[in-house]
């Protein structure tokens, strides 16, 4: 029975949130957590740990977020931290209770790890979530002859709809969690006499407890070296086979689990609902691959369509204000470092919030709608002749907005050789920081018109990098495959969810949340790196610089009108920044950088850009900023379009030229936070340096190809 007046908790109780993938988990951990949530790692490993507050009734609860698993028997790195903390082996993570999540539509997969845990004797309860979708579906569960059979108190909710999250709270506030004793005995599927020594040294009083210890526990790295160490002797000395046994415990819960299901799961109707008549066309497999086509277009024709008005006007507001800075301020070197450095620096990320927000946005809803799923079944076969997993999808699609999740995302695959294969070509799909490069620089040199009066130019250039990029991830990871060795099989179990309508509060959220996070993290590099290009760019040796300024005063002083003055003064910036340390700096690159079309302008934003890419655009914007007359009210584009390379008389922004710097950019690692993630995924620097000079090699010949093509 639930306690009516709970004791006041001295210290916050843990309760652990769990489930299978996509059955509205994290939903309801938001809806219980708000804004009090703090994402960490679990010791000793690199899987994102998600902990929040629930206030109720004035007391505080500890929520854990853990990921999403199908059983207890664990292959990737989230389902190995889901198994430790269920276990309750780790004194930090240890929950007091532990509320399943499980899909109303999907019963029976979900109490196959629901019985799991009443096995491991937690004090658990149940949430049958997407009550809505069940009944859409014709299912009616009989909840309280569920709770019969389980012994565990039984809720319905629906998470997307706010309903029943009075009812969990009330639940955890009231501490409503039971221990009904096992589903099945340990002795039904081994000999469980051999697991008392695995509960003596363990300290357990539970037999299927330490059953999973046994099993799996080489799995989690948590564990110390000395309890490994003792799990591989007994594993030597058993004369029962843990495999069989598991297939055994396997056939024997499930055919329990049917008998529930008989007795709780009505089926109101047999008509074919839901999604089947969406997958015909969209896992079918010609049209699949067609609307997955069609919807990308989509996706890039609209960051170019829709976000073209709000970036002018982002774009003029920022030349209007550097200009309105440099005749305003008190000439000076506060006055040039704002309306040279910063103000072009900064301005070069925030126009491009517009083709951010909607980049996210669109994986948003794809995500939000069930159709991303839909996706990772499709491309399996696609993936795995390359070395990759249905699984890769989910990486590579992130990586298009940004690398590090993607790279994290890659912790879901189970095969090493797969995973790392992931990991290494993940930042070769083109993400959002690449964007800015691509737009800038497609603006300059492709015209805005229509192919058959649909299609963008543009924009199918755009997409064309894109592209570009996927072809590079297949042809990487077919030669990483050849490579890798390994003796692990693979294979795919993906849900199918149903289809749902996108939350648009949670979309809008995403494209926000999304933005101002790309915003605020580059922005601390754009503008750091601002000042420091300023810097560079200002001062010089003095020898040289005052050398430069006597010859120019020279000049002038023999100048007889106010063209030949404003000609000379152009001059004198233009050798300024030349003998400035920054162009010293580039002029050094220069013999390298030559052959690709590049000038030691652009070689300074390479170098630059290695901090993150979206850098290349401030950079640029800051360089021709302090070469030129700031007080002028030009644009980022307009100003990179008047600039002329010296070493061949032409625009330096030309057709070749700006290709070979797409495609330059399309392979490069330039981000150091990519880096920094690939080095905490692998545990050591030997992926990261392979990756940083393949990609740099790749980049370079790429480029080089490119610009003789076009030349």
């Amino acid at each position: 029975m639930a306690q009516t007046q709970p004791p006041f908790l001295t210290k916050p109780l843990k309760i652990a949130l769990i489930g299978n993938p996509n059955v509205g988990k994290t939903t309801i951990f938001n809806q219980l957590t708000g804004l009090n949530q703090k994402i960490g790692n679990y010791p000793g490993v690199t899987v994102d740990k998600k902990t929040g507050a629930m206030i109720y009734q004035e007391q505080v609860y500890h929520i854990i977020d853990l990921p999403g698993t199908y059983s207890l028997y664990p292959n990737s790195e989230d389902e190995i931290i889901a198994h430790r903390v269920l276990n309750q082996l780790s004194e930090i993570e240890k929950p007091d209770f532990a509320l399943m999540i499980i899909d109303s539509v999907q019963l029976s997969r979900g109490l196959f790890l629901a019985t799991q845990l009443i096995d491991l004797g937690l004090n658990l309860a149940i949430a049958l979530n997407m009550a809505d979708m069940a009944e859409k579906s014709q299912l009616e569960i009989k909840t309280y002859e569920l709770f019969k059979q389980l012994g565990v108190p039984i809720l319905q909710t629906d998470a997307r709809h706010l309903k029943g999250m009075d009812q969990i709270k009330e639940l955890i506030h009231q501490q409503n969690f039971t221990n009904p004793g096992p589903f099945i005995e340990a002795k039904e599927f081994l000999d469980n006499s051999q697991l008392q020594d695995v509960k003596e040294y363990f300290e357990l009083s539970n037999d299927y407890q330490a059953y999973q210890i046994l099993r799996f526990g080489l799995k989690d790295k948590g564990l110390s070296e000395e309890k490994r160490s003792w799990i591989r002797k007994k594993l030597e000395t058993l004369t029962i086979n843990l495999e069989a046994a598991q297939l055994e415990e396997t056939k024997i819960r499930y055919k329990r689990i049917t008998e529930v299901i008989e007795k709780v799961l009505v089926k109101k109707s047999h008509q074919e609902v839901g999604s089947a008549p969406l997958d015909k066309i969209f896992l079918h497999p010609v049209l699949g691959y067609l609307v997955f086509g069609g919807i990308l277009l989509l996706i890039f024709q609209a960051i170019f369509a829709w976000a073209s008005v709000p970036m002018d006007l982002i774009d003029g507001f920022f030349a209007d204000l550097g200009a309105w800075l440099s005749s305003t301020l008190p000439a000076g070197p506060i006055s040039d470092l704002l309306s040279e450095g910063v103000i072009p620096g900064i301005g070069g990320v925030v126009i491009f919030i517009p083709q951010i927000a909607l980049l996210f946005g669109f994986l948003a809803i794809l995500e939000d709608t069930g159709y991303m799923s839909r996706v990772v079944f499709l491309m399996d076969r696609w993936m795995r002749p390359f070395g990759l997993h249905g699984k890769s999808i989910v990486p590579l699609v992130s990586g298009v907005a940004c690398a590090i999740p993607g790279v994290m995302a890659a912790r879901n695959i189970g095969n090493w050789k797969e995973k790392i294969i992931t990991i290494m070509v993940t930042p070769l799909m083109s993400c959002s920081a690449r964007l800015p490069v691509y737009i800038i620089l497609i603006g300059l040199v492709v015209p805005d018109e229509a192919i058959f009066g649909i299609f963008n130019l543009q924009a199918l250039t755009l997409l064309a990098l894109y592209l570009l990029g996927v072809i590079g991830v297949l042809v990487t990871a077919f030669g990483l495959k050849s490579i890798l060795k390994t003796s692990e099989k693979s294979f795919l179990m993906v849900e199918l969810p149903s289809y749902r309508t996108p939350r648009w509060k949670d979309v809008l959220l995403t494209m926000y949340y999304k933005s101002r996070t790309f915003v605020t993290e580059a922005g601390k590099v754009i503008l750091a790196i601002s000042i420091i290009l300023w810097i560079l760019g200002s001062y010089g040796p003095p020898s040289q610089m005052d050398a430069v300024r006597e010859i120019q005063e020279q000049k002038l002083a023999a100048a007889s009108s106010e063209e030949q003055i404003a000609e000379i003064e152009a001059e004198t910036s233009s050798l300024l920044l030349e003998n400035s340390f920054i162009g010293i700096l580039g002029r050094g690159i220069e013999p390298v950088i030559k052959p690709l079309g590049y000038d030691w302008k652009i070689g300074i934003a390479l170098i630059a850009s290695f901090a993150a890419r979206e850098v290349f655009v401030s950079t640029i914007a800051t360089i021709y900023s302090i070469g030129g007359d700031v007080e002028d009210d030009l644009t980022i584009r307009e100003k990179l379009d008047t600039q002329i390379n010296s070493n061949t008389g032409e625009k330096t922004f030309n057709k070749p030229t700006a290709f070979s710097l797409m495609v330059f950019y399309v392979f490069a690692m330039q981000c150091m936070s990519t880096l920094a993630i690939v080095y905490r995924e692998t545990k050591g620097w030997k992926w990261p340096l392979i990756q940083t000079v393949y990609m740099t090699a790749l980049a370079y010949f790429a480029a080089l190809l490119t610009y003789n093509i076009f030349s």
